[in-house]
């Protein structure tokens, strides 16, 4: 069976994504990391998801030290907004986050010969993350391509954006379409014991399902 690397943050479209690869045949990886984030519950939901679609799932322990994100850093307040300007990258980018996850799975794709790996980035209704946007997803493919030895062999491991050019309506449909348990899944960048409704994830969610 062919295999993937799927980045499962625990937010409702790494959970489609999950789903998605499992409709299309692949034995899934999930990777899910945890990065020092400004809460743990996403870590949590991360370990439903995973238990429910009965898919392996790792976690693996990073460090920011240098922090740079109000993700990561609990000086920086979450700004809230009723609505997200996507031409203004916001305070809760993590600086070439998406960067390193990408990395780090292509080495775990490599090791266990994995083809593809999975991400639920999306470049519609978004905050507007530079690693969000399909042109990054163009250019890391070339630089796994040509700095991997499966690359060097003519092995590709492709990256899979199943969503990037989906909003986030069409992104709820497909998860009802699979049957995605999406009530266990969380966006909210804030830990309380309910999402607050007001930071960019939450709004964007919102607004999906009010659509």
């Amino acid at each position: 069976m062919k295999k993937a690397i799927v980045l499962l943050s625990g937010g409702m479209d790494s959970a489609v994504c999950l789903y998605w690869a499992k409709s299309k045949g692949y034995e899934c990886h999930c990777l899910t990391f945890d990065y020092g984030q400004r809460h743990k519950k996403e870590i949590t939901y991360a370990k439903k998801i995973a238990r429910i679609s009965e898919e392996q799932h790792y976690i693996l322990n990073l460090n920011f030290p240098w922090k740079g994100s109000a993700l990561l850093d609990r000086s920086i307040l979450i700004p809230f907004s009723k609505t997200v300007d996507q031409n203004k990258i916001p305070v809760t980018y993590v600086p070439a986050r998406n960067m390193i996850f990408l990395s780090i799975a292509a080495s775990f794709a490599e090791t266990i010969g994995a083809e593809a790996i999975i991400i639920g980035a999306n470049a519609v209704d978004f905050s507007g993350y530079p690693d969000c946007r399909p042109v990054f997803y163009k250019a890391f493919s070339k630089v796994i391509e040509s700095g991997t030895k499966r690359g060097s062999e003519g092995k590709k491991i492709n990256i899979l954006t199943p969503l990037i050019n989906l909003s986030k309506k069409g992104i709820i449909k497909l998860g009802r379409k699979l049957k995605v348990p999406i009530e266990e899944t969380w966006s909210c960048y804030s830990g309380g014991k309910t999402p607050c409704g007001k930071c960019d994830a939450c709004v964007l969610r919102n607004k999906g399902f009010a659509k």
